[in-house]
C-alpha cells in the first residue's frame, strides 16, 4: 500500500515513511520528521454536544503526530468509546471523561485502522477487559500490509542519527503497531446494521473503499448525532488511503441520514447545511484536481470555502496538506491507486 520511498511522505495520521533516513510528511511536503510526541499545550476541553455525548477533540496541529475526535457515548450499561485516539495524553483525557459517568467503558467503534483513531483501544482494554470493540476488519490487511512496511521504516530508521526524543517517539509508534491483536474488532462490522451496544442502540455503515478501505460510520437516533470518522475532517479532507470517486458516493450515503449534527474525524462538529457545503467544497477540490488548473488556485479555493471556520495555524495546515495532496496524491500516477479495479 505504500509508494516509493522517495515520493511517499504518508500522513502522520496513518504511519509516515522513511525517505533518505528521515521520515517524512506531507504536512511539509514530503520532506521533514514529524514523529514528535504531542505537547498538549492548550488541549480543548471535553463538550458536551447531546444528552449524554462528550466531544474530546482530539490535537491535530502542523509539526506533530495528530489525534482524532473522540465521542463518549453514555450508554445504561457503560460508557462507549467512539475512536480512542493515539497518545498518552489524549487517552488520560479520554478516561478522566469517562470517569465522570461514573461507569465502565462497556464498548470501543472504531471509524478506521489509522493509528489516531485506534491506538487507544489496547491501553482501554488492558483496563477494561471486557469492553467489546466493534470496527471493520480492514485493521487485519493493515497490520500485515501498510503498517508492518510503517514499522520496518521505523525499525530502519532508529538505526540512524536522531535525538533520544526523536527515537524514543519512533519507539512509541512501534509499540502501537506491536499492540496488533489488542487493535482488533471483538465484534466485526461488515455491513450496515444496527446494534445495541451497552444498552443503546446504534446505526452503523460500512464503506468498503472510501477514505480507509474499511470506513464505519454510526448514527444515534436518541440524539441524531452522526459520527463520520474521517469521512469528513477539517481543515482538509485526508486523502492518502482513499479513493476519492468511493468517498464521494459515501459522502451522499451521510447525507441521506437524517441527522442535526455530524462529529469528523478531525474538527469541530458541523451541521447539516456545513456538510451540504463540505460535499459541494469536495467536488470542486476533485474536479480542480482533474483539471490543468494550478494547485494553488484548488488549494485555495477549498480554504476559502472554509476561511471563517479555520483559525490562522488551521488555514496553514490545510494548505500545507492540500498542496501536499495535489502534488503527490490526486493527479499523476498516484491518483485513484486505493480505488478498486471499477470504481
Amino acid at each position: 500500500m505504500l509508494r516509493s520511498l522517495a515520493m511517499s511522505g504518508l500522513l502522520s495520521i496513518t504511519g509516515l515513511t522513511v525517505a533518505n533516513t528521515a521520515l517524512a510528511d506531507p504536512s511539509t511536503g514530503g520532506a521533514q520528521d514529524h514523529t514528535q510526541p504531542a505537547t498538549e499545550t492548550d488541549p480543548k476541553p471535553p463538550r458536551r454536544i447531546a444528552s449524554g455525548l462528550t466531544l474530546l477533540r482530539g490535537r491535530f496541529v502542523a509539526g506533530e503526530q495528530p489525534d482524532g475526535n473522540s465521542v463518549l457515548i453514555d450508554a445504561p450499561e457503560g460508557v462507549i468509546v467512539f475512536d480512542s485516539g493515539r497518545h498518552p495524553a489524549h487517552l488520560e483525557r479520554l478516561l478522566a471523561t469517562a470517569r465522570s459517568a461514573g461507569k465502565p467503558i462497556a464498548a470501543i467503534l472504531n471509524s478506521h485502522w489509522h493509528l489516531d483513531h485506534v491506538s487507544g483501544n489496547a491501553p482501554l482494554r488492558e483496563r477494561f477487559p471486557n469492553a467489546e470493540v466493534h470496527a471493520s476488519t480492514a485493521i487485519e490487511g493493515a497490520l500485515t500490509g501498510f503498517l508492518a512496511t510503517y514499522r520496518s521504516q521505523l525499525e530502519q530508521a532508529l538505526q540512524g542519527d536522531a535525538p533520544p526524543a526523536q527515537k524514543s517517539a519512533w519507539q512509541a509508534e512501534m509499540a502501537r503497531i506491536d499492540s496488533g491483536p489488542r487493535l482488533l474488532p471483538t465484534h466485526p462490522v461488515r455491513g450496515d446494521e444496527t446494534r445495541r451496544i451497552a444498552g443503546r442502540e446504534l446505526q452503523l455503515f460500512l464503506e468498503p473503499d472510501a477514505v480507509s478501505g474499511g470506513d464505519l460510520w454510526a448514527f444515534d437516533p436518541e440524539s441524531r448525532i452522526l459520527l463520520a470518522g474521517d469521512l469528513v475532517t477539517l481543515p482538509a479532507p485526508l486523502f492518502d488511503t482513499a479513493c476519492p470517486a468511493r468517498w464521494r458516493r459515501a459522502l451522499d450515503r451521510l447525507r441521506a441520514i437524517d441527522f442535526e449534527h455530524l462529529v469528523p474525524g478531525h474538527g469541530a462538529p458541523l451541521t447539516r447545511s456545513d456538510v451540504d457545503r463540505y460535499v459541494t467544497a469536495f467536488d470542486a477540490l476533485l474536479t480542480c484536481a482533474a483539471s490543468e488548473q494550478d494547485a494553488t488556485h484548488c488549494r485555495d479555493a477549498w480554504l476559502s470555502e472554509w476561511h471563517e471556520r479555520l483559525s490562522a495555524e488551521d488555514k496553514a495546515l490545510g494548505a500545507q496538506l492540500l498542496d501536499y495532496y495535489l502534488g503527490q496524491v490526486l493527479r499523476g500516477e498516484a491518483a485513484g491507486r486505493y480505488c478498486p479495479a471499477v470504481a
